[in-house]
C-alpha cells in the first residue's frame, strides 16, 4: 500500500522525537560529565560561588601521569597570544582568536595574577581573566565584564591520586540572561564544548606527561677549583 505524505511526515516526527528523547536521556548526561566520577560531579569546586543558580553546568576530567606541579605551568600560561588552549586551533581562529598552541613551558607567562586577562592584546571589552588562583591546585577563569548573553566561569582543579598521577577536573558554570540566549548558546555548546574541552584535556595530558617523563638535562661540568 502506498503511504501518504502525512504518514511519512508522522513517521519522521516520531523518529525525531525518539532521537531527541534518547539524546536527552542517555547521550547528553554523558556529554556533560565526560571522564568525571560521581564524586567529582557532586564535589564543590573553587569558583562555584561566582555564578549563582547556573542553568548549564559541566564537569569533565582526565587522569594525568604527572604531579600537579608538572601540570600547573601548562595551565597558567594558557591564553590568546600566550600558550594557546591546546585544542583545535583552526576552530578557535574561525571564532576570531589569534592562537598558537605551545609545546614547551613559556617562562614569560608563569607569573599570572588574579585579575590578569588571558590575552596579550585584548580585542574587546570581554576577555577571560583570572578570578581565583591557588598555585598547583586551582585556576578559575571568568569574564572581565558581563557578557551580552550572561556570565560563566571555568574552573580547573588538580587533585593528586598518588605520587605519580593527578586528576585534572574541569568545571564550567553558566547563567544566561534569558531563555532565548540560553537556547541560542546551548545549540552550539552541548556537543561543541565537549569536543573542544576534551581536546584541551587530552592536550594538557600529552604535554604534561611528556614534560614530566623527559630525560633530565645533563648537568653542566663543574668549574675547576681555584688554585
Amino acid at each position: 500500500m502506498k503511504r501518504s505524505p502525512m504518514t511519512w511526515m508522522a513517521g519522521g516526527l516520531a523518529m525525531a522525537g525518539a532521537g531527541a528523547l534518547a539524546y536527552l536521556r542517555w547521550l547528553r548526561p554523558w556529554l556533560l560529565r565526560w571522564g568525571a566520577t560521581d564524586e567529582e560531579v557532586m564535589r564543590a569546586m573553587p569558583g562555584d560561588e561566582l555564578v549563582q543558580e547556573p542553568q548549564y553546568v559541566t564537569t569533565r576530567a582526565i587522569t594525568i601521569q604527572a604531579r600537579p606541579e608538572r601540570i600547573w605551568p601548562w595551565l597558567i600560561q594558557m591564553g590568546e597570544g600566550r600558550g594557546g588552549f591546546y585544542s583545535y586551533v583552526w576552530i578557535e581562529r574561525l571564532l576570531g582568536m589569534r592562537l598558537e598552541n605551545a609545546e614547551r613551558i613559556l617562562p614569560e607567562f608563569q607569573n599570572v595574577k588574579v585579575g590578569e586577562p588571558l590575552a596579550v592584546e585584548p580585542q574587546d571589552d570581554y576577555v577571560m581573566q583570572v578570578k581565583v588562583l591557588e598555585p598547583d591546585h586551582a585556576l578559575v577563569l571568568g569574564g572581565s565584564t558581563p557578557a551580552p548573553w550572561g556570565e560563566a566561569t571555568w574552573t580547573m582543579a588538580l587533585e593528586p591520586l598518588d605520587e605519580h598521577s593527578t586528576r585534572l577536573v574541569s568545571r564550567c558554570r553558566t547563567r544566561f540572561n534569558s531563555t532565548r540566549d540560553m537556547l541560542l548558546v546551548l545549540s552550539f555548546l552541548d556537543i561543541g564544548q565537549l569536543l573542544m574541552e576534551r581536546k584541551w584535556l587530552r592536550g594538557v595530558k600529552e604535554r604534561a606527561e611528556r614534560w614530566a617523563h623527559a630525560p633530565a638535562e645533563p648537568m653542566a661540568p663543574e668549574a675547576p677549583a681555584p688554585m
